[in-house]
């Protein structure tokens, strides 16, 4: 990642602690232990660099679908080029590195960046980290990954003409706990976890994630 600021690390590991995900205990992140405590000592940081809230600090139900889907299922990436898009903490693009991709994380936030970066070498592991938005970027990729990605209409409407594009030449996948502007046509099913979550997070204990592949537009 260029460019990056030596100044979020040490953030980072100052307000998180080395923890992992439920489904794949194996890949050790810096993660919080409560949302709260995270927000309120982030806050005058976040808001004197005009950064988003610290959704990086938590391994969240789609990303960790994804990784639990690579881990099982390696060949899917080895040996491939993956991009890990809208990476939060980066777990989808470690589990896919761990099984011999080629990857790259994007995240528009540098925190974010930051975070992924630090997980990957905690784990040894490596990581090609692009902190920009990559929507409208030309498909140099063999598989795409996106967590939680249409949580919001804006969002959703900004990325899946993108995604439908990049399908044409790559495999899709979008990891879905359910969310309201996840597509409802133009997909298949590719499997389904239920992953435990934290009611500080969501609204329920757990929540069941389908896996979509996304077909070209």
């Amino acid at each position: 990642m260029n460019g990056e600021n030596p100044g979020y690390a040490g953030f980072i590991q100052r307000h998180t602690h080395l923890s992992h995900s439920s489904l794949v205990p194996s890949i050790r992140l810096f993660l919080a232990a409560k949302v709260t405590p995270l927000w309120s000592a982030t806050e005058a940081y976040l808001n004197a660099h005009n950064m988003a809230p610290p959704f990086w600090a938590f391994a969240w139900p789609g990303s960790e679908a994804l990784a639990r889907h690579i881990t099982d299922h390696p060949e899917l990436v080895r040996g491939r080029r993956v991009l890990d898009f809208a990476a939060g903490c980066g777990l989808a693009g470690l589990a896919c590195a761990r099984a011999g991709a080629e990857v790259q994380a994007s995240e528009t936030d540098p925190l974010a960046a930051a975070a992924i970066l630090l997980n990957a070498a905690h784990n040894d592991l490596n990581i090609n980290v692009i902190n920009e938005d990559l929507v409208g970027a030309a498909c140099r990729w063999d598989v795409l990954l996106c967590g939680d990605v249409c949580y919001e209409a804006p969002m959703a409407a900004h990325i899946l003409p993108w995604l439908r594009h990049c399908a044409r030449q790559a495999l899709v996948i979008i990891a879905d706990p359910g969310r309201k502007y996840a597509p409802v046509e133009g997909i298949e099913t590719v499997a389904r976890y239920m992953v435990p979550t934290s009611l500080e997070l969501e609204d329920k204990a757990s929540r069941e994630v389908t896996l979509l592949r996304l077909l070209a537009a």
